[in-house]
């Protein structure tokens, strides 16, 4: 697992920052005047716009390789959530119990009335929401609908839990396929529209690591029309690099908000074997769960 930041990588040393700021003192300067102050030459003159042409495409490569790092890290966050809860939900469950048992056993003990309200609270927050199973005939609780209650109601199988992330085949396709057909790079409305109609079916089969679908959707758009550019002026070049950076800016928001979640932060720290770390810690809990029963235990003997 890479975070978004980690994965786009930064400019090289001494790498020149293009900026519409940049470009302009250096026309007005005369930096590209030809040695002895001649004249320019009507090549010489369109390459400010030039310039600006190979600025813009070189943010819109960055912008849709941030972007797909950045959805790459959703999915990847989105799936080890799935993971955690269905694989170590019932051991948080019976920590919980626990936990409220051994309250109760105390305040039964001490008669104590702020140990009596500890446990009655502890007991309260894990009962489910009167009448919701029998409402909805046991087809969710104070959760959400169960997953054979979805799969009903969409006429699919339930499925088993998803892998952390999608395959390696499935991220290649999923990046070539993000990069070709980024509605970013559209310059009409309506090619912009398909494009996202496009991308957004290639976000939903990556997200399910479907290699198949992914494969089919590459052949779609080869065969599908290219729109081919036409040439900018340089105050659109100018507007197009100030929307590049507003975009970049949201995404960076968006994968701060997503690195410094709960889940996220616990996937980092085990980014090569999110997995096992769920093993891990499985283990952990399991290991709590003795704990509790045995101090649940001696609780009841005592008394």
């Amino acid at each position: 697992m890479t975070t978004p930041e980690a994965e786009q990588g930064g400019g090289g040393a001494g790498e020149e920052r293009v900026t519409p700021e940049g470009d302009a003192a250096r026309a007005e300067g005369g930096e590209d005047r030809p040695e002895g102050g001649a004249a320019h030459t009507e090549g010489e003159a369109a390459r400010p716009e030039a310039r600006l042409e190979r600025a813009v495409r070189a943010a819109e490569q960055a912008l849709i390789e941030y972007e797909i790092a950045v959805e790459t890290f959703r999915v990847e966050i989105e799936n080890f959530s799935r993971l955690h809860e269905q694989k170590l939900g019932p051991l948080y469950g019976r920590l919980e119990e626990l936990d409220a048992r051994i309250l109760e056993a105390r305040a039964a003990r001490s008669g104590d009335p702020e140990d009596r309200r500890r446990a009655e609270e502890a007991r309260a927050r894990l009962a489910p929401i009167p009448g919701v199973e029998e409402l909805l005939n046991g087809w969710m609780d104070d959760s959400g609908l169960f997953p054979e209650a979805v799969a009903m109601l969409t006429d699919q199988a339930v499925r088993p839990p998803q892998r952390v992330r999608p395959s390696e085949e499935a991220r290649k396709l999923y990046r070539e396929l993000a990069r070709k057909a980024h509605p970013d790079l559209a310059q009409e409305e309506k090619e912009r529209e398909r494009r996202e109609e496009f991308i957004t079916r290639v976000n939903a089969a990556y997200a399910r690591g479907d290699e198949a679908e992914l494969r089919e959707l590459a052949e779609e758009w080869a065969k599908g029309p290219e729109l081919k550019r036409g040439p900018s002026r340089a105050e659109e070049l100018y507007a197009r690099l100030e929307w590049l950076a507003q975009r970049k800016e949201l995404l960076a928001l968006l994968a701060k908000e997503l690195e410094e979640s709960a889940i996220g932060h616990m996937l980092q720290l085990a980014p090569d074997d999110p997995d096992g770390l769920l093993d891990e810690i499985g283990q952990q809990l399991l290991t709590q769960v003795t704990e509790r029963e045995r101090e649940l235990a001696a609780l009841l003997a005592e008394g």
